[in-house]
């Protein structure tokens, strides 16, 4: 079964897989969900999750694979904390990002980037290691912030599919690399949403 999923075939010129077409699909799903604050978003990206761990695993991008069951296991908690994450279980709603998370957010990025590369530098046959270690790490960010619904989160999603899109190209995911364009368009998409959510609750106080 796993190799007919990973068997090489054309699609309107992509050279691609019927696993990558999956996660392409589901992860659009997912991501679109998630800018209209639809908890079912959620139950997509655990699907996601698990596909894209084995066409990201087939790449060598290690940190990445890694980063699929974080995925996972976020994606579980997303769905919880929208739903009961709020004041006396309510659904929780939009905000800002406490400032005073900046600080350790950077800590953390540039930690994890660094021990990471180093890890997969020297001990794998990983391929752009530390790219893809400090892509991996905003994503595990960003993937947190999303779950509490901090508006900021796709601000960063925005910079790291930026990012994802030209790694992908250059290692010919390119099915992968159209769907990180496709994201980054629903990251701007999902902030404009976002922040006017957050201001009209603001304004009805």
């Amino acid at each position: 079964m796993l190799d007919w999923l990973n068997q090489s075939l054309s699609l309107a010129g992509f050279v691609t897989t019927p696993l990558e077409i999956l996660g392409f699909v589901t992860g659009a799903i997912c991501v679109y969900l998630n800018t209209q604050q639809n908890v079912w978003g959620w139950f997509f990206g655990i699907i996601n999750a698990v596909l894209y761990a084995f066409v990201f695993l087939d790449a060598r991008l290690y940190a990445d694979t890694g980063l699929q069951g974080y995925y996972f296991f976020t994606s579980i908690y997303g769905w919880w904390a929208w739903l009961y994450g709020g004041k006396n279980n309510n659904p929780l709603p939009v905000s800002r990002t406490p400032a005073k998370l900046y600080g350790l957010f950077f800590g953390l990025f540039v930690a994890a980037t660094l021990l990471w590369g180093f890890l997969l530098n020297t001990y794998t046959d990983a391929s752009l290691s530390y790219v893809d270690s400090g892509l991996t790490a905003a994503s595990l960010l960003g993937q947190w912030m999303m779950a509490r619904k901090y508006l900021e989160n796709w601000i960063l999603w925005i910079v790291a599919d930026t990012c994802y899109v030209g790694m992908y190209i250059y290692k010919d995911l390119h099915l992968t690399a159209l769907l990180y364009a496709v994201f980054l368009i629903l990251a701007a998409m999902g902030y404009f949403q976002w922040k006017r959510d957050m201001n009209r609750l603001t304004v009805n106080g």
